[in-house]
């Protein structure tokens, strides 16, 4: 029986060793360096267990769990625990409410400039902001609309990048209601404009009833934020639960398109521009386990964690790949009980993350410690799948991934309650309200009986983020829940100089079927991005987010002649399905491509940084 000739090694290959000196390793700011991978690991498990009741008892448990990339906590854990610099733990963040005011504006913006300085992305929620050519209602001033001020950000993140200061990356997302919302979609059509943001609809179950219907659809904006000339030319009111509100209000209808118009827009220009993303919003708040207390309009800069205002991103993931036993034997076999193992100690490890992170906002502090939320993930799914013998979107595959999933959340879960009994549960918790979620109603029995017994001690406990560069780290697996982009590619890295350099990867699957097989053919399972129909993208995220209590960040990625009707169905599936949010990826002129499998380089800007 042959084992992963890599396991128990933790040689990186020269891209990973690269990552690591760019991205993760500390340099010393007042403590010794970190000489290699292993000091990383040390480093970062004896932080973390720094703020247990007995550290000597939870390092070298962490440690085991790091060493050999079994766990990969996100980028800022693995860069900041345990040094003296300055900076968050937590890979992103929501902001908070803009108010509708120039004062409110650049209180927001300053806010997040403290963030981003601090190597955490931003997401907004430009919703509550005026349309363009409406009056306030006090003062009389013409606003310039969401879209002018987003651009105020872009520059802000871009002389942050001048000083040095880490890549952040920006998400902003706009209700699919809001009177500028055709603007929103086209943002980006300018080469160079917008380039820090990533940009996502928040699409209601209404308005996709709406599509399906062929209505008329209304743009909106609160009555009490319009002034009397505006009023008068509206076409009557709704009641709209609005962003920063505490209940529905009145809003203006303003004007009316057809939905099915706005709806081809949005697709038309994902289609043509990868942007924008689209999040299915009342899934999103319908699905979330604080629902009884918070209202989610935005989410981190990838997608995988909804937030409130103030909300924080704790991430890591499980690497799959390492725990696969004989691969591409007979007897390949996923460690099912030593990843539920490894699950139960990673949610002790982010849960610490916690309590020894610097925050950038009091309010990042306050939201973070009273519902503990954390993001625990899986990455090199399609590289474990491949070591299995099975082909990425089979039904041996999907059913693989929906009880792998399902065995991390339970084992998650089971953590948390044992937390909550060791350290008491989040201070947010309100247990009967708790239970009666939708997530929380569908677990077995004995969760159940233990959140109504002992409490829990996290709100949320499973995401799953784009791992793209901590899974370069890992020897290049498969990143997140994606297929195998390609058996090698290359792969454009920023350098600590901030020049990006191109680099020839080899998948990670790839490389230790070769180091076992020399010279022969590779199996019918090795099947790339490229050869994964939508339809087969979708249902691998339908078949993983059963159990994931946050979000999941997958980008479809589609053949260049894919026709435009057919990626329509991509969306309208996708709604059908019940995820929480869609987002592809078509390679065009004007957007080019990250990756590439051949020797010609291409130009296309980040999908979003998230280490």
């Amino acid at each position: 029986m042959q084992e992963n000739p890599f396991l128990g090694s933790p040689a990186l290959n020269p891209v990973a060793q690269r990552v690591w000196r760019s991205k993760y390793r500390h340099g010393g700011d007042g403590a010794p360096p970190d000489a290699d991978i292993r000091d990383t690991w040390r480093r970062v498990a004896q932080a973390l267990a720094s703020v247990e009741r007995e550290p000597g008892r939870w390092v070298p448990r962490f440690l085991h769990l790091l060493e050999d990339f079994r766990f990969i906590p996100g980028g800022r854990i693995l860069a900041g625990a345990g040094t003296t610099r300055d900076v968050t733990l937590f890979n992103c963040f929501v902001m908070g409410i803009i108010e509708d005011s120039i004062d409110g504006i650049f209180a927001a913006l300053r806010e997040g400039a403290l963030t981003l300085q601090q190597g955490g992305g931003i997401g907004y929620d430009f919703s509550t902001l005026r349309p363009a050519g409406t009056r306030a209602r006090r003062v009389g001033t013409v606003a310039s609309g969401p879209v002018s001020f987003m651009r105020v950000w872009d520059v802000m993140s871009a002389t942050l990048l001048s000083t040095g200061s880490r890549r952040g990356a920006m998400m902003a997302t706009l209700r699919c209601d809001h009177p500028d919302i055709e603007t929103f979609i086209r943002a980006k059509h300018e080469p160079g404009v917008l380039t820090h943001f990533n940009l996502s609809v928040q699409v209601s179950d209404a308005f996709m009833e709406a599509v399906e219907r062929g209505e008329d659809w209304p743009l909106v904006f609160p009555v009490d934020a319009l002034d009397g000339q505006t009023l008068e030319r509206a076409e009557g009111t709704v009641r709209r639960r609005w962003t920063g509100r505490d209940g529905p209000v009145d809003c203006a209808v303003l004007r009316r398109v057809s939905a099915r118009a706005l709806w081809e827009a949005i697709i038309r220009n994902a289609y043509d521009y990868a942007e924008p993303g689209v999040l299915f919003i009342d899934r999103i708040n319908h699905d979330n386990n604080l629902g009884y207390r918070e209202h989610i309009t935005a989410t981190n800069p990838c997608g995988e964690i909804p937030l409130p205002p103030y909300g924080a991103c704790d991430l890591g993931s499980l690497n799959l790949a390492r725990f696969v036993i004989a691969p591409f034997s007979p007897e390949a076999r996923l460690d099912t009980a030593a990843l539920q193992d490894a699950a139960a100690v990673a949610v002790r490890m982010l849960d610490d993350v916690i309590d020894l992170s610097r925050f950038p906002l009091p309010q990042q502090a306050e939201m973070a410690r009273g519902t503990r939320r954390i993001g625990l993930g899986i990455t090199g799914l399609a590289d474990a799948m491949v070591m299995l013998g099975m082909r990425y979107g089979s039904p041996e595959s999907l059913a693989f991934a929906r009880e792998t999933m399902q065995a991390i959340c339970h084992a998650a879960y089971r953590a948390s309650i044992d937390l909550a009994r060791e350290k008491g549960p989040f201070p947010h918790l309100d247990r009967a309200a708790h239970l009666e979620r939708p997530f929380i109603r569908h677990l077995p029995e004995d969760i159940r009986d233990g959140i109504a017994r002992h409490g829990i001690r996290n709100s949320h406990l499973l995401a799953i983020a784009p791992a793209g560069s901590i899974s370069l780290l890992a020897n290049n697996v498969s990143s997140g829940i994606e297929p195998i982009f390609a058996f090698e590619q290359r792969r454009r890295i920023i350098d600590p100089d901030l020049v990006p350099r191109e680099h020839v990867v080899e998948d990670y699957a790839y490389a230790v079927w070769k180091a076992q097989h020399p010279g022969e053919l590779l199996p019918p399972a090795f099947t790339t991005a490229h050869e994964t129909l939508p339809l087969e993208h979708l249902q691998m995220q339908a078949a993983v987010q059963e159990y994931v209590d946050n979000a999941i960040s997958k980008t479809i990625n589609l053949p260049a002649e894919i026709p435009f009707e057919d990626v329509a169905t991509v969306y309208s599936e996708a709604w059908r399905l019940g995820l929480k949010g869609c987002t592809t990826y078509r390679p065009t002129p004007l957007r080019g491509q990250v990756l590439s499998e051949g020797e010609e380089a291409t130009t296309g800007a980040r999908c979003c940084v998230a280490p």
